[in-house]
């Protein structure tokens, strides 16, 4: 393979790229604005668990009992983790796994 054939594979191997990368930006930017309010609310829940003075009255599970917010919220951040949310919000800064196929851009 000649410098001229190398050269044209590393063009088209990077317009692949960046349309695959292009087809990623939307969803992306979804899971990340999910991402920043769910931890948003956890941060905020755990505030208000942490200076509520019955909290180191009652046991753990009665104070989480007690904080709805901040336990739903601990629990949907944790699930969100569980399924995959920090592959998806950093996967246009990563380079296509080989194997992975470019998405229709119809």
């Amino acid at each position: 393979m000649n410098s001229l054939e190398q050269a044209e594979d590393l063009k088209a191997f990077e317009r692949r790229l960046t349309e695959y990368i292009h087809c990623l930006q939307p969803a992306t930017g979804r899971w990340r604005m999910l991402l920043i309010v769910v931890s948003v609310c956890t941060a905020t829940g755990a505030w208000n668990w942490l200076i509520d003075p019955e909290t180191q009255k009652v046991s753990f599970f009665t104070s989480l009992w007690n904080h709805p917010f901040f336990t739903i919220s601990c629990i949907t951040l944790i699930g969100l983790f569980f399924a995959g949310i920090h592959k998806r919000v950093v996967a246009p800064s990563m380079y296509p796994l080989p194997g992975v196929e470019l998405c229709s851009l119809n």
